[in-house]
């Protein structure tokens, strides 16, 4: 709808927060891939949101709103915090594995 737009986030500047519901946005192709669990999903959500027009918008408003978690302006958060990677499910190695 033209004219339209979409809020990213109470409490953040406007300008940096509205932007027209027709962009063709990457995490509106597979919405599902920017909160999924595996680290390579996570990456490849990761990869998508660099190229993005609306990627420092996006952050700014998921940083602002405190978003619990989900791939948000190219990077991971967690508990409302940016986060490098997501480690893998279960404990760490204690020794190296034979190649």
């Amino acid at each position: 709808m033209p004219g339209s737009h979409w809020n990213l986030g109470a409490g953040v500047a406007p300008l940096a927060t509205t932007l027209p519901v027709d962009l063709d946005l990457p995490c509106r192709q597979d919405p599902e891939l920017f909160f999924a669990e595996s680290p390579r999903d996570i990456e490849q959500a990761k990869t998508l949101c660099q190229g993005c027009g609306a990627r420092m918008a996006c952050l700014t408003g998921a940083l602002g709103r405190r978003e619990p978690w989900g791939i948000w302006g190219g990077e991971l958060l967690i508990h409302g915090v940016i986060v490098p990677r997501k480690r893998p499910r279960g404990r760490p190695r204690k020794t190296d594995v034979a190649a």
